[in-house]
């Protein structure tokens, strides 16, 4: 009951987080990588000692291939990321350069704001995938030898529209995460982004429908127990297995950003922070959530 008593608290911290993140989205916007803009990305390593940047510079700015972008990697890599390139661009570019090409994308304006605009509907697919599966599980059931709903008091939709909320504070947050790594680390939110908040998407609501059915599955039982006592035993039958699920997942995604590849090392943060908030706000946001609606309704009634 710790958790429900404290909701206030813990409404406070994901509202402060939320607006936080809506504040650098609008402040800053996303960064869009080459993934949705278009344009070209390569990374190369050096065997030996990098060369200068200022020399790397020149070399590349002798080939007319407009402004381009370097960054450091490591102690031996570059990333250079410029406009849509020809091939044979490229082969001169990489024997201009030397080294060892790592990676290499290069995309047109036109598949950049296709894959955009397919990312946004795959996006709100999903959601859509979501609210349709909340309201199958949570649909008109009824418990043996009672004529009110499973859900009973909190009517079955309401169950839909928290886990709704739910997911909007999931991905708001990592999404104001990588607006500020935006700003001032200059990471790009490409496709693998896009793919952390899928991720994220799924991972979050599976988390939120395994206490919700372990309510439904206690409300059954009629023990005569409050709303929201149910809710707090329903809580801490289902705590322990949440928060074990998500830190071993935390754990692999954090060895992926210290040791993995340049590539995939904000895919991992941001995949480990949403797993974080997605954990968050089944336990601490989604169920309370249920108790203060049912709650504001007695008081309505």
């Amino acid at each position: 009951m710790f958790i429900i008593n404290h909701r206030k608290i813990f409404f406070l911290i994901s509202g402060l987080l939320v607006l936080g993140a809506a504040a650098a989205l609008v402040t800053y916007g996303l960064k869009l990588g080459t993934d949705f803009t278009g344009g070209t990305i390569m990374e190369v390593e050096y065997r030996e000692a990098r060369p200068e940047l200022v020399l790397i510079k020149s070399q590349i700015d002798a080939l007319a291939l407009g402004q381009v972008s370097l960054q450091t990697i490591g102690e031996r890599s570059i990333l250079l990321r410029l406009r849509t390139i020809t091939e044979d661009e490229h082969q001169t570019l990489g024997q201009t350069l030397g080294g060892l090409e790592k990676r290499y994308s290069s995309i047109g304006p036109a598949v950049g704001e296709e894959l955009a605009r397919k990312g946004i509907i795959a996006v709100i697919i999903v959601v859509g995938l979501i609210i349709l599966y909340i309201a199958f599980v949570f649909r008109h059931a009824r418990p043996t030898g009672s004529s009110g709903r499973i859900s009973k008091p909190v009517n079955s939709w309401k169950y839909g529209l928290i886990a709704i909320l739910a997911l909007i504070h999931d991905i708001a947050i990592p999404t104001g995460l990588m607006a500020l790594l935006g700003r001032f680390y200059g990471v790009e939110a490409d496709a693998l982004f896009l793919t952390a908040l899928l991720t994220i998407l799924g991972l979050s609501v599976n988390d939120t429908i395994v206490v919700f059915d372990r309510i439904r599955e206690n409300l059954k039982q009629q023990t005569g127990e409050k709303f929201d006592e149910v809710v707090g035993r329903s809580l801490n039958e289902t705590i322990v297995r949440s928060i074990n699920t998500s830190f071993t997942v935390i754990l692999a995604l954090l060895a992926i950003y210290f040791f993995g590849g340049a590539s995939t090392k904000y895919f991992a943060l941001v995949m480990a922070v949403g797993m974080f908030v997605g954990t968050y706000s089944s336990i601490f946001i989604a169920s309370p959530l249920l108790v203060s609606w049912q709650k504001w309704g007695e008081r309505v009634k």
